[in-house]
């Protein structure tokens, strides 16, 4: 298994990664190959643990922060991204499958299905968000005034997704290539110029924007919606514990993998906070876009610099380099949930069928139209910031139904299997997954308040839109499947396998 990419980032998607989890639904048949054992070192791994999770779409929310961004991504990275990471690793070493194996092992099938339902429905709101993104970023190859412009991005939304969807039925794989180049041309160079960009703005002199003063360290407290933009830390992190699957790489996993999580956390945690710094320092917070932020920041550096000109270069590399994400992996969640439905029957037969490519493109289809109504939302919002940053907080929550399913998997495998043997061993477990099932739970409880920069809209639309999409994606629809599941939706292939169904 290789570490897998946030559709459209650097990061590792928990949907696509799900997608090879669930295709190795038969541990017992992972028998000795014969072939020769491979090692990697652990700064190897570290450096892969780094490439999928580090991305540059966050840094305009945690901007707004200015210094204080540092304690917003440092928290999450000590209560979320290392016990995630931690546990993933003893899971994925002591059972192949990923985690339905998991979850179904310790908690039952129906829950196991819950968690890899939640690994793909998070797709279906993360998708819009993050073609939102797309759209504000290219509005500044075209027109800047585009990129708030509701009908703009849900037109984008819209003809984007459905041309990936075309174009992932074909079985092209002339995208491979380009999820491994958006960590260079999305992250690592547009990354490295806007923090080197911002060093030389202070050095000459100019002001920063948000203060950089000791005291501003922490995020004024005006109650909960002065910290609810740190939930979108928790899916900047997601993923992480998917290159648990490496721990058997390493030769000694007990000592290297820590050494390796810490080192990659160190770096994720560099190219989360300079960034995120850069645009504080030329761009004000009231000014700022949640989702065209990054090319304000390097409009607005190009623009002191005398190369306006550059802002259309570098918002065509990031352009192309989400894109190149989102075609590699958009089949990836579907295919993942549809081999597992095969095998035991969670889908009806239609939503079942690979095209003769080997595409579930009647599950994608399906997904498209309700990626497509959310998308359609854009055209009447007056604040494209706003519906961004609801789609990606229903995203969040719906991925962290899936962790509080893990973590709860990891004490009571623990506690009713030690027999199996795990290539890592989580020190202190019932600690550490419970820092990581609180931290968890806050989050997505805190994802219904809404931020400070949420403005004057009503709240009960946000709580509407919010819950609303949790709850149908989340909870009701993966009921839905379980309670109608039927034994003849189990493909003939695998019905022997289930005699008493």
């Amino acid at each position: 298994m290789t570490t897998t990419d946030k559709p459209g980032e650097g990061g590792a998607t928990p949907g696509a990664a799900a997608a090879q989890d669930v295709a190795e639904l038969a541990p017992d048949r992972a028998a000795d190959t014969g072939t020769k054992r491979q090692f990697i070192s652990w700064l190897t791994l570290a450096l892969m643990t780094t490439a999928s999770v580090a991305s540059l779409r966050p840094s305009p929310s945690m901007a707004l922060y200015g210094l204080a961004a540092v304690f917003l991504y440092l928290l999450p990275a000590v209560v979320f991204l290392l016990p995630t990471a931690l546990v993933g690793a003893e899971l994925a070493s002591g059972w192949t499958g990923g985690i339905y194996r998991w979850v179904s092992e310790a908690l039952g099938k129906p829950l196991g299905f819950v968690a890899v339902w939640c690994q793909f429905a998070m797709t279906i709101a993360y998708y819009p968000s993050l073609l939102a993104y797309v759209a504000s970023t290219f509005a500044y190859v075209v027109h800047p005034s585009l990129a708030e412009d509701g009908l703009y991005v849900a037109i984008v939304i819209v003809v984007i997704y459905w041309t990936g969807v075309w174009v992932t039925s074909r079985g092209t794989k002339t995208v491979a290539g380009l999820s491994s180049l958006g960590l260079v041309i999305g992250t690592l160079v547009p990354g490295v110029v806007l923090v080197a960009l911002g060093i030389v703005f202070l050095g000459e002199g100019n002001a920063s924007e948000a203060p950089m003063s000791a005291d501003h360290w922490l995020p004024p407290w005006t109650g909960l919606a002065s910290l609810v933009l740190i939930v979108n830390n928790f899916l900047s992190y997601a993923g992480m514990e998917m290159n648990g699957v490496h721990v058997s790489s390493l030769r000694h996993p007990r000592a290297e993998y820590p050494r390796s999580i810490f080192l990659a956390t160190g770096l994720v945690l560099l190219i989360f906070i300079l960034p995120a710094l850069a645009i504080s320092w030329v761009m004000p917070a009231s000014e700022l876009s949640l989702t065209a932020g990054l090319m304000q920041a390097f409009q607005a550096f190009f623009d002191h610099f005398h190369v306006g000109w550059m802002t259309k270069v570098v918002g065509i590399m990031l352009v192309l380099a989400a894109l190149g994400g989102m075609l590699t992996w958009l089949a990836g969640p579907a295919k993942g949930l549809v081999t597992l439905a095969r095998q035991e029957g969670y889908l009806p037969p239609f939503l079942q069928k690979f095209n003769r490519h080997g595409v579930p493109l009647n599950i994608m289809v399906a997904q498209g139209v309700v990626t497509t109504l959310i998308g359609v939302l854009y055209a009447f919002s007056d604040d494209v910031s706003s519906a961004y940053w609801m789609f990606s907080v229903i995203t969040v929550q719906i991925y962290l139904i899936a962790y509080l399913l893990m973590f709860v998997a990891v004490v009571r495998l623990r506690a009713t299997q030690p027999h199996v043997r795990r290539g890592f061993v989580v020190p202190a477990v019932t600690l550490v997954a419970g820092v990581g099932f609180v931290a968890s739970a806050c989050a997505l409880g805190i994802g219904f308040v809404p931020p400070d920069q949420f403005g004057n809209a009503p709240l009960w639309r946000y709580l509407l839109i919010v819950g609303g999409g949790l709850l149908a994606l989340g909870v009701v629809a993966p009921a839905a499947f379980l309670k109608y599941r039927r034994p003849e939706w189990i493909h003939p292939d695998h019905q022997r396998a289930h005699p008493t169904d």
